[in-house]
């Protein structure tokens, strides 16, 4: 479903999708990194050429966006997918969320992860890399 809902992302480059579940495996919520509402797509860059005007600084990460869009009370002890590794910034709303575990298909090696795995060690907030196949889904209706 996390890969599915990255799908609906416009970012060229990297397209990321949040599915939240709760203790009966129920989706919750899901995200997807984009703009926010209102903010044009074909004016706001989706480079990251421009040190003063890219991406990064427009972007809702696909995590923020499933923890603001959720239709229950509380994500205590909900499980969150992800198809990328949280940044420093989400992991901080996921420790905050009281998640209980945080499963991803990628990841990556820049000062934002590394950051984001001390913190959730430390907050004891367990998170679990998955492996994928690479087959082809096929949707036939």
């Amino acid at each position: 479903m996390a890969k599915v809902t990255s799908l609906r992302s416009k970012d060229p480059n990297t397209q990321v999708g949040c599915v939240i579940v709760d203790k009966n495996n129920c989706i919750v919520s899901v995200g997807y990194n984009g703009f926010p509402i209102g903010v044009d797509d074909d004016v706001f860059r989706w480079d990251k050429e421009d040190p003063n005007d890219n991406k990064h600084l427009y972007v809702v990460h696909a995590e923020m966006n499933a923890i603001i869009n959720k239709r229950c009370d509380t994500l205590h002890d909900c499980t969150v997918y992800v198809t990328l590794f949280p940044c420093n910034k989400c992991a901080q709303m996921l420790i905050q969320s009281r998640v209980k575990k945080v499963y991803f298909l990628e990841d990556r090696d820049d000062l934002a992860f590394r950051a984001s795995k001390k913190m959730l060690d430390y907050a004891k907030l367990p998170y679990e890399r998955v492996a994928m196949s690479c087959e082809p889904y096929v949707i036939d209706l």
